[in-house]
């Protein structure tokens, strides 16, 4: 599943492969707008789950992967793995395309321009690239949020903190022995800006190769807490782990009831 880690990767091996060299086109489909033709690509970057693509003609292209867009490399003329009518992108350049599938949104910016400035500041900072400063993170949350949002809507709120998605959701949430079903109100300034810490701190820790981690036990057990492991027995506390569709906006979360109490006795650091 795409999230911060996921985009901070692809922009960083994209730029290399792309950046400072000449591309034949930049091809988008029908409904995502018009294609370009012979540039340069200047600079591929990312901020939480955005793509930015920025040519030589001052123009930028903004992307997003959502639940199920992927990027894929093929050599000039090779065949693809899925069908051209889900290539939301595709960049020719002079020996490999590189195709995006299946994106959530595409659009054509201006560099320096209004748009780009606007979408961007409602991005909270990028918990990779930009330090925290729990002032300004808090200003957000009480600006933004009802004291009354769930932690789920909280944490996947990327005005405040741009990078967590569904997986680091759930996984957070148990390091930091919080109930899906807490409220904004229930924590203290320290324990949220503790979450964001946290956060930034295991997407840094994802962005070499390897599956997505969050436990670092040698034992071969498993590489993530709870997600994904609905009925499986916590790793702390064997009891099984439980999931629920969560949140404002719906999305699978998981949890283990045991740990994840007010009164569990399983609160020490995992």
């Amino acid at each position: 599943m795409p999230e911060g880690d996921t985009i901070t990767k692809l922009a960083r091996f994209l730029d290399q492969a792309l950046a400072g060299q000449p591309i034949q086109a930049l091809r988008l489909h029908p409904a995502f707008g018009a294609s370009a033709g012979p540039a340069q690509v200047e600079r591929v970057s990312a901020q939480g789950k955005h793509l930015y693509i920025a040519l030589d003609n001052a123009r930028l292209l903004r992307s997003h992967l959502g639940l199920y867009g992927s990027w894929h490399r093929y050599r000039s003329g090779e065949p693809w793995q899925r069908p051209r009518r889900q290539a939301s992108i595709l960049i020719q350049a002079l020996d490999w395309d590189y195709v995006c599938f299946n994106a959530k949104q595409a659009e054509w910016l201006e560099q320096g321009g209004f748009r780009l400035a606007d979408q961007q500041h409602r991005l909270g900072i990028d918990l990779i690239s930009e330090p925290i400063e729990p002032a300004a993170l808090l200003a957000r949350a009480r600006q933004l949020l009802s004291p009354t949002t769930l932690l789920v809507d909280v944490l996947l709120d990327q005005r405040l903190a741009a990078g967590i998605g569904n997986v680091y959701k759930s996984e957070l949430l148990f390091l930091e022995h919080h109930s899906p079903f807490a409220t904004l109100d229930s924590l203290s300034d320290e324990a949220l800006v503790g979450i964001y810490r946290h956060a930034a701190e295991l997407l840094k820790a994802n962005l070499g190769g390897g599956p997505r981690t969050t436990r670092f036990a040698q034992d071969r057990r498993a590489h993530l807490w709870v997600y994904g492991r609905r009925g499986l027995p916590c790793l702390r506390c064997d009891l099984p782990i439980r999931r629920a569709i969560l949140g404002a906006q719906p999305r699978s979360t998981y949890w283990c009831e045991n740990c994840q109490s007010q009164d569990s006795a399983c609160l020490q650091p995992v």
